[in-house]
């Protein structure tokens, strides 16, 4: 129940809101956060979040972006617990459930100020307020502006399950005023932390480095390709993961089909027919679905408008490019452009479609355990693994990401590191072609030293002793890499 002091505070008649504001504070009467609401298990992004607040001082707001499913809540509310552990008193930390019945009508504005009254707050000691499903709120960017120019005595979370439309919050609103945190799918790093299998590897000051050192170092990488085979499948979406941590093989393939079920009703369905016409207007949305449909089919392969428009029937290129940038900004797609090592010649054409976690492809086409006996099909799923990977370290490192193409010769993923660039391609086996490195170090010398092979089992050979210069890595290792590296990389970010 709320205290007679927090119902003092507000207005009269409103006893149901309060009530409503008691629920969603549940510290305030236990002074901690129930274990099924912030499980035990922290992701980098909940670690660091409570340090980006902590502190004198005016401090941007914090708006935590990603797809559907992938625990953003949950990281809102593992914050709050880490507050709490710093001794920050439970009277100056609330949550409002925007999308609440009893909200949706209220001015946030007029609900930010009740909890300030609430909590007695000042400049030196701010309400610590945790926004959920901020864009329900009417006007939320201007009032966010509005909170730091006027230097509110507040410090600020925020989040909605429809990504889209924070993102689509004015711009101008947002500069210097809040920072985007990225938080992607697991990746799978995190989840061998999860399952109890942590692996650790000698991170050096870039990817380069450290995969040179994972080359010379004893890594033990026995009996993990069957969890990397179930994060491919199920994805990297902690409820999804929880429920197949100790299940029995015939329990894991229903697990497979319950999820790819979930992604489909949550992660595909709810972006394509409410989160993108809500926040963009698109009045048509069977196109939308049919449009994701084709670019499923054709993940990790390059992307043709002409083709793609005439096989829908008429879609016409404009409209073409302008869903397909709906699916970005929703975080269910993302493009690589082809790297020309020359910003000025960086065009669009010649694109490189990947989603951003392939599990939700196989749940868009409801392919079930189709992949597991179709050696194609599992080779799209494990380039777009590598590739998901990367973009989330690039997302948090502010390194750009390319694929390469030149006449018949390609390459798969392309690492623009400033100095330490690197090139990757990635195979189902070993014995791949190594064509398509080779003639990149031809037209691009600054790659020559950085190229890799990339499959399951590969053996590991650094690029001095290969005949060629081209070194060969373990796919899980380099998953592993690059998840600690993107876990540094958000580190430094977020100045923690």
């Amino acid at each position: 129940m709320a205290s007679r002091k927090q119902q003092r505070q507000w207005r009269p008649g409103q006893a149901d809101l309060a009530q409503a504001l008691a629920e969603q504070n549940p510290w305030h009467a236990t002074g901690m956060v129930p274990e099924h609401l912030a499980p035990p298990t922290e992701r980098p992004l909940a670690r660091f979040l409570p340090e980006t607040q902590i502190g004198p001082g005016s401090r941007r707001f914090e708006l935590i972006l990603g797809p559907r499913r992938v625990g953003k809540t949950t990281a809102m509310y593992q914050t709050v617990r880490g507050l709490l552990r710093r001794c920050v008193p439970t009277q100056r930390l609330w949550w409002l459930r925007l999308d609440h019945p009893l909200f949706l009508n209220q001015d946030l504005g007029a609900l930010v100020r009740n909890s300030i009254e609430a909590s007695s707050a000042t400049v030196e000691q701010p309400v610590h307020l945790f926004l959920d499903e901020l864009t329900y709120a009417r006007d939320w960017d201007l009032w966010l502006k509005t909170f730091y120019d006027e230097r509110w005595p507040v410090r600020i979370w925020a989040t909605s399950s429809a990504t889209a439309a924070l993102r689509e919050g004015r711009p101008e609103s947002g500069v210097g005023r809040w920072d985007e945190r990225y938080l992607s799918p697991y990746l799978f790093s995190e989840y061998l932390d999860l399952v109890g299998r942590p692996l650790d590897v000698p991170l050096a000051e870039n990817l380069f480095e450290t995969l040179g050192a994972c080359l010379k170092t004893p890594i033990e990488l026995a009996a993990l390709d069957p969890m990397r085979v179930l994060l491919m499948l199920i994805g990297g979406f902690p409820e999804l993961l929880h429920a197949t941590k100790t299940t029995t093989t015939d329990q894991l393939q229903n697990a497979f089909v319950r999820a790819q079920h979930t992604l489909r009703s949550d992660a595909v369905e709810r972006a394509i027919y409410k989160d993108i016409p809500q926040v963009f207007g698109v009045d048509n949305p069977i196109v939308l679905e049919r449009l994701l449909y084709v670019l499923a089919g054709r993940m990790t392969g390059l992307l043709s408008p002409a083709n793609i428009c005439q096989e829908l029937g008429g879609l016409t290129q404009p409209t073409f490019d302008k869903y397909l940038s709906y699916f970005e900004r929703s975080y269910l797609v993302f493009t690589l452009q082809n790297y020309s090592g020359n910003e000025a010649s960086i065009q669009k054409r010649g694109r490189k479609l990947y989603f951003v976690d392939g599990a939700v492809r196989s749940a868009a086409l409801l392919r079930g355990l189709a992949p597991l006996s179709n050696s194609e099909e599992a080779g799209h799923l494990v380039e777009n693994l590598v590739a998901s990977h990367l973009h989330a370290l690039s997302q948090q490192a502010g390194q750009r990401l390319f694929h390469w193409r030149e006449n018949e010769d390609e390459v798969d993923l392309i690492l623009d590191h400033p100095t330490a660039p690197l090139a990757f391609e990635v195979a189902s086996r070993p014995g791949h072609s190594r064509r398509g490195l080779l003639a990149l170090q031809r037209r691009h010398p600054r790659f020559q030293g950085r190229c890799f092979v990339v499959s399951p089992g590969q053996l590991r050979v650094t690029p001095e002793a290969s005949h060629d210069g081209i070194a060969t890595l373990p796919l899980d290792l380099l998953l592993v890499a690059v998840g600690r590296h993107s876990e540094t990389a958000l580190r430094k970010r977020m100045g923690c």
